[in-house]
């Protein structure tokens, strides 16, 4: 069985080099943009997904089967005053045809920069509370979190800002991510904003998607940077930097992510800014959990460093680097969180619990009595007095 998995992994850094080491023979237009990146235009019948092996006579749904049921909401100036358009730095550069696929060239080749270190607690339970008491090893979540349902989708707003990442090993996040198994061997996809100088190799805020199969052990990565996620968008390319993004006595930017599976095809949609449907987590590299429904869906910020839940702690900030206070909206910042289930209606969870790994170094703040719309607010310094 080893033998077989390396094999198959082989076959798939083998038949995506082109992509992994930034070749860009297939690309009918590159665009040099402004912040560095070079995004190439590639044929979407010629893209990395398809060299999956569960893929292999996959045809490709260029949109969704339906329109996903949404909910009619009561919006007014004030209400909206938090969100500003945001956008892709490359977008001032050029654009990609239709027909093609936006995909950022990067010279990274190695397997371990494009999936994220997973380090199971194989002795610990789920229980979560004030104390260093870590789900992963060396990941310190701050989410609001919701279960008990049969999931089918979940959106989410969510504040853009640009944390300090201290090492060049280490992430910092701000994401939606719909899971299902066990804590040692979820299937798990995910997306928002990140900067992870390990997978990007910089810190610029870029725009960020993630699955894995078998709680990273030998399965997912961010992006394209495998064969998985199956893109039809020639709008968004995943892992590109977004601009503006949000400062402390600045305009608030936030960007909009709905994940929906299709009905008819069980494919896991992704939506981009309330229109954009940018491609789908297709049905077969999953095998029975995400392949029928989410059992937990997550909002909220998530940090991976060595050096978290150990003395000293890692200096790496969630959201903007601030401990929240609802009123400013100073740090990460979720709303109009919705969830999709059995009834096909948007809505808001009926049961929610938000909570902290480490709650002197990143705080929780939901925001749920006394206001028309919830909030989610969370975020932290990473070492601080309280967080040696």
């Amino acid at each position: 069985m080893a033998f077989k998995l390396i094999g198959i992994l082989l076959v798939e850094i083998i038949a995506f080099a082109p992509f992994v080491w930034g070749e860009n023979s297939l690309a009918i237009k590159s665009i040099q943009s402004e912040d560095g990146d070079v995004i190439d235009c590639i044929d979407i019948f010629k893209q990395p997904a398809l060299y999956h092996p569960a893929l292999k006579n996959h045809k490709i749904q260029m949109t969704p089967s339906y329109n996903p049921v949404m909910e009619t909401t009561k919006t007014n100036d004030q209400e909206e005053s938090y969100k500003c358009v945001t956008t892709q730095t490359w977008h001032k550069n050029g654009s990609c045809p239709k027909g093609t696929i936006p995909i950022r060239r990067t010279q990274n080749n190695k397997k371990d920069q494009i999936k994220k270190p997973s380090f199971f607690h194989h002795d610990k339970g789920l229980k979560i509370n004030k104390d260093i008491n870590l789900s992963q090893k060396n990941h310190s979540l701050t989410i609001m979190h919701t279960e008990g349902y049969r999931y089918s989708g979940a959106k989410t707003d969510m504040k853009t800002w640009n944390p300090h990442v201290e090492e060049d090993d280490e992430y910092s996040t701000s994401r939606l991510a719909l899971m299902s198994g066990a804590y040692y061997d979820y299937q798990d996809i995910e997306s928002g904003w990140a900067v992870n100088p390990r997978v990007y190799g910089d810190r610029k805020t870029r725009f960020f998607t993630y699955w894995t199969t078998d709680g990273s052990r030998e399965t997912g990565c961010f992006d394209l940077t495998c064969p998985g996620f199956v893109q039809t968008s020639h709008e968004i390319a995943l892992g590109a930097a977004i601009y503006p993004i949000s400062t402390q006595n600045g305009l608030p930017y936030s960007i909009t992510v709905y994940i929906y599976k299709d009905i008819n095809t069980s494919n896991w949609w992704l939506q981009y800014g309330g229109s954009i449907n940018i491609g789908y987590w297709p049905s077969e590299i999953f095998d029975g959990g995400l392949k029928v429904h989410a059992q937990t869906v997550q909002w909220g910020g998530e940090v991976y460093s060595k050096n978290v839940g150990k003395h000293p702690h890692t200096k790496t900030q969630m959201g903007s680097g601030a401990f929240p206070v609802y009123i400013f909206a100073n740090t990460g910042f979720m709303k109009n969180m919705r969830i999709l289930d059995n009834s096909m209606e948007l809505k808001f969870p009926q049961n929610v619990d938000a909570y902290s790994e480490e709650y002197d170094c990143y705080r929780p703040q939901y925001m749920g009595d006394y206001v028309e719309e919830p909030e989610f607010h969370f975020g932290g310094p990473g070492r601080n007095p309280m967080c040696p």
